[in-house]
């Protein structure tokens, strides 16, 4: 490249997108000019005082993109080995639901799993029951019958018509219907509607970290695992 033209255009013309667009498509450029390469000086982005060759300049820019890929891919991998060790989790669940050979058997299996399989220490069962059905005695801990209609139901009614899990923050009306005395150590809470527009109940899980349950983070999973536990309870 001449101080008058680059292949054809006035040096007056030049800008920086048409130097870009030129060495874009003339990569042998710096071959068959390989004297610049050593003229070439660029301010280093680090301390700002330092100049770097072109070359220098490059393998840093490589060496930047390479460690972020490498960042990128640790997360992908540590994204896959939750995932796996999650689905392993519901495996067991599923297990524990096809041994159970009863319903009160199937609310067991339940609880175990939570505790045992998801680390689940504060999990709450809330069932719905008609005004005139009788069932099982609460187990106040985890399990609890009320009724669809109930007012203190009527707190979760947008839950219910969504048929969604929600992660994240509730209301404190909320915490301490669900948790009661563990409401203090209660960060964040996973609910999970039961059967068709929460017809059956909700599957709530209590964390201790704000953070383990949040509203941006997937709930195919927590969906998952309340089609099994309403199926296990309406067979």
């Amino acid at each position: 490249m001449t101080t008058n033209t680059a292949r054809g255009l006035q040096d007056d013309a030049l800008t920086d997108a048409k130097v870009a667009d030129f060495l874009q498509a003339s990569p042998d450029f710096f071959e068959r000019n390989s004297a610049l390469l050593a003229k070439l000086r660029l301010p280093h982005v680090r301390d700002g005082a330092a100049t770097v060759s072109l070359v220098e300049r490059q393998i840093e820019v490589l060496r930047d993109r390479n460690q972020a890929l490498e960042r990128r891919l640790k997360e992908l991998v540590d994204v896959a080995r939750a995932n796996d060790a999650l689905a392993d989790r519901i495996h067991r669940l599923s297990q524990r639901l096809i041994r159970a050979p009863d319903r009160r058997r199937t609310i067991d299996a339940i609880e175990t799993s939570m505790r045992e399989d998801f680390d689940a220490m504060h999990a709450v069962l809330v069932l719905f029951i008609a005004d005139s059905q009788t069932d099982e005695p609460d187990n106040r801990r985890f399990l609890r019958h009320e009724h669809a209609g109930a007012a203190d139901i009527k707190m979760f009614e947008t839950l219910l018509q969504s048929g969604k899990p929600r992660c994240g923050q509730i209301r404190d009306s909320q915490r301490d219907y669900l948790f009661g005395m563990d409401t203090v150590e209660i960060g964040s809470v996973a609910l999970t509607p039961l059967g068709p527009k929460g017809s059956l109940g909700i599957l709530a899980i209590g964390a201790s970290d704000a953070e383990r349950f949040h509203p941006a983070m997937s709930t195919e999973f927590l969906s998952r695992i309340g089609d099994l536990i309403a199926h296990a309870l309406t067979r």
